[in-house]
Order: C-alpha cells, then structure tokens, then sequence
C-alpha cells in the first residue's frame, strides 16, 4: 500500500511521521495541532461538514447555538496547548470571565455562585446561616485534595503496576474513593441543596452524586477557584481556533470524509479506509470518535479482544441529554448559566442515573449567552438552550415523534413556570429537539450517552481504555473514553498525554512532561 499526505507520495523517510487523527473534535485537534507542531505529518478526518463533534456549532436560521458544551473551565490548560503548538490563545479567542458563574435555583430561592470566597461565603451564610464557614473548610480541604490529584491528570496510566508508584500511592489517602460526592459533601454543609449546589457537577460525567466517587468533589471545587469563562462566538470557538492553528502548521484536514474502518494487520493499524472507498496507509492511528462507537464500528471483526462489539456493550455509560435549541424573538432576560433543580433531586438523578427512567419531576439547565454576547443572535432576539439530563438508550423509552412531543411539551411547561421564561413559547421562531437517539444516530454517540462511558472506580485511570489503545499497536485514543475522561478539561489533556507517548517513542521532546513519564505509558 503506497502511502500519500495531501495527495504526494511521501518519501521512505518520511513515513514514519504519518498520522491519521479520526475525529475532530477538541481531542483530536489538540492532538492534531501539537503533533504537527513536532514536525509530524498528521491528516484529520471528520465525518461532518465541520469541526467539533459534540463541541460544534448548531446554526438555525440567523441563530448561533453551541451544540454541546458550554462551560468552559481552566482556561490555562487550553493556553498550554496553544502555546505549545507556537500559538497564542488569545490572539484567536476572547475569553470573558462569568461572574456570577450562575444561577441556582430551588424553587423560590436562589443562590448566584462566585468565585470570590469572601462573596461566597456571604450570600451562603445568606442562603443557610452558618453554612459559609463549611463553604471554607472545603475550598481548603479540596485545594490540598486538588494538588495531589492533578498530577495523576496529567500523565498516563497503564495499567495496575502504575497504582504502586510514588505519587499515587501519596494521593490516595486524600482521594476520598471509598466516599461518594454527596457524602464527602455532607460533612460541610447541614443545608440539603448546598450539598446539591456542589455536586450538580457529577451531571458532567453523567453521574448521581450517590453512586460518583468522591474523588469528583473537585470539580465544583474548580469552577470556584479557577472561574468560568465564555470565548466570544461560542465554546465551538474552541475547536475553530485549533483547527486554524492545526492548518497554518501544514496540517491537512478532510471534513465531509467519513471513516469507515480501521486497517489492523498483525495487531498492528496500519491505515484507514474511508467511506468513499479511498485506502491509506500511515505508520499511526489516533481516534478520536466516540469510543463505544470506535470500538463497535470501525474495526474488522475480530481485530479487538479486550474491547470486541460484545465487551464493549457490558461497560457502563453515562445518561444522556434531551435538547432544546430555541431562537427566541425578544430579549430573556437571564444569566448566562441557570440550573434548575427538581423539587426532589436525589430521586430525579437517580431515576436518570441508576434506574433508566424519564422523570416527571426533572431537574433542567438554561444557557442564555446572548445576554453577553452579541454574535449570536440577531439584535433584540436570543439564542436559547436548555439540557435536560434524561437516560441514555439502553433504557426502554423509545424516543419517536409521540414522546418528543410530549417531553417538549413538559420542557416548556417547565419553563413557561419560571417569571423570566412566562411566555417563552409564544416567542420561540426557530427550534431544534436533539433527544438521544439524536446523538446516537446522527452525531455517532454509543447509546447516546453524551457523556462517554461511566467515571465509576471500575472505569478510572488504569481501568479507563488506554491512551496508547491495548487492541491494537501503533493505534492510540484521545476523547473522553480513555484517560482522564470527559469534560473540556481532560479531554484536553488526553491529547496532550497522548501527543507526549507518541513524542516520547519518537526522541522527539513531550508536551510538559518529561521523557521517563511519557514513556511509562509505552509499556506492552
């Protein structure tokens, strides 16, 4: 098989340097843009007719939504990538700081976050007096929990012999993994919803705070000292501007170019086949499609072992989202984030989370981005998006046109209830419904779960599908199936890990860790 970059036959020499990245969303240009930075030839391919994946743009008339994520945390790790790759963050994006963060609301009562701690702690003790003093004792306890587990993000892990090492074995007493995220949380706040307050983050891993290990408090403890941020344009922005940077490298990016198989010979990737029938070789493999989805579809039948079609429906996965995409012909006036929890949260999460059910009492989120930027939307109007977490599709509602139907009708409902939504329906002018088995059919999503497999002990770290992919040689993932796992954050550095791995084997320089660690993850 002859091997080809950009349509020229390379050279001997160069062939080693070939990679195809399958995916573009943020993993796949992270590690796109950092590989080509190192002199590798790296060809993307994305079966859409643009970059993002799950992180895309979702245009609808004159309105401008983002698909999927919307908060944006830790922007520092994103200016790493940029600048490792020659680039600088800030010349391709404006980042706006949120304050407040968001809204919460419970019912009558309502509680804006901030990353102040002294505000914090007031409009806590406002909200539950006495309660700001535990608000705290966690950012403190978290801080030191934080420092001890960062490391363990940001390299990769092997497998069970990695659990011995030095900074492991240091982190694990503070990794409260024998708690969940709402009981390691009831030892600082005596109010129920300050609890739920700082655990509604387990819903980013697609989790209960009953059943997600408490090692997860972190990440509300993130969002409070390290803030939230819009980009200008939308967190799609993100990947738009890494895929500038990615081209401006000399990378070669192919949308609208489906991939339909993973070439294995002799437990080694050694090309693609693309659905137009095209066939290419190169020497590495990274995937970033959605891993359930990878591993079902885009392999021959018995190239996997440990992760065959069969295997791979036993592991556990997140729940998903029902949609709403509304442009909206008036101003709606309200905070950039709005969480709105259900009158009994801890049965909603977990009728969503562990027993597969649609709540008639659900908890829901409302971006409205327009009240701070205006790209997008036309002037005086909104661009509107509300999540509902909701099963995925292993569950037994068979989403059809009935029961969209009638969940949308709850939605609005729902809406419609709240003083700065009373009429919303009347204005909407154009809307989009994506139930779950919109993100399984038409966005590739294994099951729908939106966010990837379970963060369940079972499914961390070394238990997570690897970096460097174990079915097959030369073959490696990024995304949030493999380690750290999902969200912005980690998907960011699965890439960076696994650019590093890959920099390592080849003499060439890693990407913020050194040489020795990188290649810890080489081991057979």
């Amino acid at each position: 098989m002859e091997l080809y970059f950009g349509g020229e036959r390379l050279l001997p020499e160069k062939k080693k340097s070939t990679v195809a990245v399958v995916g573009a969303g943020p993993g796949g240009l992270a590690v796109a843009m950092l590989l080509a930075s190192r002199g590798y030839h790296v060809s993307v391919f994305e079966k859409n007719d643009s970059v993002g994946g799950r992180t895309s743009r979702l245009e609808l008339g004159e309105y401008t939504f983002d698909r999927g994520p919307t908060f944006l945390m830790m922007p520092h790790l994103l200016e790493e990538l940029f600048a490792y790759a020659g680039a600088d963050l800030h010349q391709q994006l404006r980042l706006v700081e949120l304050n407040p963060m968001y809204r919460l609301v419970f019912g009558e009562q309502e509680l804006m976050a901030t990353r102040s701690p002294a505000r914090m702690k007031e409009r806590i003790d406002s909200f539950s007096p006495g309660d700001g003093d535990g608000y705290l004792r966690f950012m403190l306890e978290e801080e030191n929990k934080f420092k001890m587990l960062e490391p363990l993000l940001r390299r990769p892990f092997n497998g069970v012999l990695d659990y011995a090492r030095r900074d492991v074995l240091r982190a694990l007493p503070k990794l409260s993994l024998g708690d969940t995220v709402y009981s390691r949380l009831a030892r600082y706040f005596k109010d129920e919803r300050l609890r739920f307050a700082f655990s509604f983050q387990a819903k980013y891993l697609g989790m209960s705070p009953w059943e997600c290990p408490g090692a997860f408090t972190i990440l509300s403890f993130m969002e409070h000292r390290y803030g939230l941020y819009h980009p200008m344009g939308g967190v799609f922005r993100t990947c738009e501007a890494m895929a500038d940077v990615f081209r401006g490298l000399g990378g070669q990016l192919h949308t609208s170019c489906g991939v339909k198989q993973v070439r294995v010979r002799e437990r080694k990737a050694v090309g693609l086949l693309l659905e137009n029938g095209e066939e290419l070789a190169f020497h590495d493999i990274v995937i970033n499609a959605d891993f359930g989805t990878a591993a079902s579809r885009l392999f021959a039948p018995g190239d996997l072992r440990k992760y065959s079609p069969d295997k791979v429906s036993r592991l556990r996965y997140s729940c998903s989202a029902f949609m709403l995409y509304m442009g909206v012909n008036r101003p709606v006036r309200l905070h950039h984030h709005n969480v709105y929890f259900a009158r009994d949260y801890r049965r909603n999460t977990e009728e969503v989370c562990r027993y597969g059910v649609v709540s008639d009492d659900f908890s829901f989120y409302v971006h409205n981005p327009s009240a701070l930027d205006p790209t997008l939307a036309p002037p005086g109007k909104s661009s509107l998006y509300v999540l509902v977490p909701v099963p995925n599709t292993g569950c037994a509602m068979e989403w059809n046109e009935e029961t969209t139907g009638s969940f949308r009708e709850s939605v609005l409902r729902k809406l419609e209830q709240e003083s700065e939504l009373a009429g919303i329906t009347r204005d909407i002018e154009t809307e989009l419904i994506a139930t779950p088995r919109d993100w399984e059919q038409q966005l590739n999503v294994y099951r729908g779960a939106t966010f990837n497999l379970s963060h369940r002990l079972s499914q961390m770290m070394a238990f997570r599908p690897h970096n460097r992919f174990e079915d097959a040689d030369r073959c490696w993932l990024v995304g949030g199936g493999t380690h750290p796992g999902s969200g912005l954050p980690t998907i960011w550095e699965s890439a960076r890990i696994t650019a590093s791995m890959m920099a390592a084997r080849d003499g060439k320089e890693p990407f913020g860790l050194s040489a020795s660690v990188a290649a810890q993850g080489l081991r057979p």
